[in-house]
């Protein structure tokens, strides 16, 4: 077969993968896009209200302690999870070069994650918030959540299954690896928070490494496997290291996990708990300087392609993105700055800059 050929019939079959996936995937993308436009206004009345706490005061469901949760879910929930799982969906397709014949499956369980996180948010505001940060929403809503998360895992998992033998991706690496661990650390926490409730402490404890491991284990994975998948695709131009790729892959694996505990400096838990997820922190580093060390160099090798694409663009900011939020990982996790910025507002700054300055821009480029 003549290079056209191959070329041609390898283009009908991107474009046959993307009609069959176009319904699901554009629902994950919009759905998302409008919960981030419901999580950025909750977000600007939050702000206000930390510089003029009698805004809006005469609504109880716009005070504080009720609109900053619902700003945080409706941004990790609505709008985060969701640009990662059409994003992930998409790319094991297009990575396993098989057509989707689960579209309406996917679609049903978008439809229920997004009326699940509906109801959370509007329970948020109503008031009955579990007060426990980013599982605030009320325990109803974790079930449907994680069942239409789990079809979707599922079926991807089973897309890998049938690809043609071959290579796998490092973008498969990452993939596999964010469809395995949010069902993990979604599932168990939620379970030994709601369904096996005994110590406050202990409680804390799990929501601590909950919201480490979602940040580490399941964002940064996507808008990992996202990145690695456009710049060698657009630019046309292999990995610039493939020690590097493994690199970033097993110490995020192995270092992920442990993070999180940090946030009970000071707590009545053991001693070296806190200092352990701290030093565990600032080991996320190293991952985050690998991966976007080894992607910007892939990058420079096509520069006049990066100028002239907007996916790189966006693609190539949300790297530089990871490369300070790795910084920010060493500089607040420090056992001076620790006890210094644990109940400061850099916590939740820390937040924002891994999910706008790295995963969004990754998921603008990959939309």
């Amino acid at each position: 077969m003549s290079a056209a050929s191959s070329q041609t019939a390898d283009a009908i079959r991107r474009a046959a993968i993307d009609r069959s996936l176009r319904h699901p995937v554009m629902f994950f993308f919009t759905s998302g896009a409008a919960w981030l436009a419901v999580a950025i206004l909750l977000g600007i009345i939050s702000s206000a209200k930390v510089h003029s706490p009698g805004f809006l005061d005469g609504y109880s469901w716009l005070t504080y302690g009720r609109v900053q949760p619902a700003h945080m879910n409706a941004l990790i929930y609505g709008w985060g999870c969701q640009a990662a799982i059409g994003a992930l969906v998409w790319q094991m397709a297009r990575l396993s070069r098989q057509e989707c014949r689960a579209a309406g499956l996917i679609l049903t369980a978008g439809h229920v994650w997004n009326f699940s996180v509906t109801l959370g948010v509007i329970g948020i505001l109503g008031g009955y918030s579990t007060g426990i940060p980013w599982m605030e929403m009320p325990v109803f809503a974790w079930v449907p959540m994680l069942l239409s998360y789990g079809a979707i895992a599922i079926w991807s998992m089973v897309q890998f299954k049938v690809r043609p033998p071959g290579h796998v991706f490092i973008s498969q690496w990452y993939i596999l690896a964010a469809l395995i661990w949010f069902p993990w650390v979604f599932g168990s926490a939620h379970l030994l928070i709601h369904g096996l409730s005994g110590s406050p402490l202990m409680a804390a404890a799990v929501n601590a490494w909950y919201r480490s491991a979602l940040m580490f284990l399941f964002f940064m994975p996507a808008g990992i496997a996202a990145a690695y998948y456009l710049i060698p695709k657009v630019t046309g131009r292999p990995v610039y290291s493939y020690t590097l790729s493994l690199l970033g892959f097993w110490t995020l694996a192995i270092i992920a996990p442990w993070a999180g505990m940090q946030k009970l400096a000071g707590a009545p838990v053991p001693n070296f708990l806190p200092y352990l997820g701290a030093a565990a922190t600032i080991l996320v580093a190293i991952p985050a300087i690998a991966v976007a060390v080894n992607l910007l160099k892939t990058a420079a090798g096509a520069p006049e392609t990066v100028v002239n694409s907007p996916s790189l663009r966006f693609t190539v900011a949300g790297l530089f993105g990871l490369l300070v939020t790795g910084g920010a990982a060493v500089v607040l996790n420090t056992p001076s700055a620790l006890p210094l910025t644990q109940f400061s507002m850099s916590g939740y700054g820390f937040d924002l800059l891994a999910i706008y300055g790295f995963f969004s821009f990754v998921a603008f480029g990959m939309i």
